[in-house]
């Protein structure tokens, strides 16, 4: 369903992308940011997964400002790697990139962002600086950010057992942000990475996959 593309982003740098298409006219776009791990197998499905209910969806490369084609592991070593990526390239190169991707798409109506982990808060970024419909799951680097109203609606997802982001956390989202929806699910971090059974909980994902649905089907505003 997918392909490789390239973006032009704000530094005069080309970065990869992954693009997938649905098969009739477009609902809108969805720009997918990913987890520390890189544009892999999991944020190219979550992608495929989007087009298939109606949008045009596209995953930026960013590690590409470093480092192209990277994918990791999740193991110790893939954690390491991942976690100086992100310091490389930061949260507001990586906003600036999800302005170019949402530009790259514009032709598809109107665009929204989600993100996961590391991308949970670069699309939180992109709701206060962009103003992109967000959702932003399990997002632990969220709570830097909580003074700033976000331009645009965000849908929040964590996992109730996730040591990263404690109760106290979550419930600051609600009382920093209290117009935005926040859901907690009996599931720990990264509980919608469906390639990985350690992290993985399918009901949650589930759940919040449908919240996330019908988050995207009011403010785009596509047709069914």
């Amino acid at each position: 369903m997918g392909q490789s593309i390239h973006l032009n982003t704000t530094r005069l740098h080309c970065i990869g992308a992954y693009l997938a298409r649905p098969a009739g006219t477009p609902r809108g776009g969805i720009v997918v940011v990913q987890e520390i791990f890189g544009v892999n197998e999991h944020i190219r499905a979550v992608a495929d997964r989007f087009a298939e209910a109606g949008y045009v969806a596209v995953a930026p490369c960013f590690f590409d400002h470093v480092e192209s084609g990277v994918e990791l592991a999740y193991d110790e070593a893939g954690f390491s790697r991942g976690r100086t990526l992100v310091a490389e390239v930061g949260i507001e190169l990586a906003v600036d990139d999800v302005a170019s991707a949402a530009e790259a798409i514009a032709s598809a109506g109107r665009i929204g962002v989600v993100g996961f982990c590391w991308g949970g808060t670069v699309a939180l970024r992109a709701a206060q600086r962009l103003g992109l419909p967000a959702v932003s799951y399990y997002g632990a680097r969220n709570p830097a950010y909580l003074d700033e109203v976000p331009r645009a609606p965000v849908l929040f997802h964590f996992g109730e057992n996730d040591p990263s982001i404690p109760p106290e956390t979550v419930q600051l989202h609600r009382e920093k942000l209290p117009r935005m929806d926040v859901h907690a699910y009996p599931a720990g971090h990264a509980f919608n990475r469906d390639v990985d059974p350690h992290a993985y909980h399918a009901p949650s994902a589930q759940l919040a996959w449908q919240r996330t649905l019908d988050f995207f089907a009011r403010e785009l505003g596509g047709a069914a």
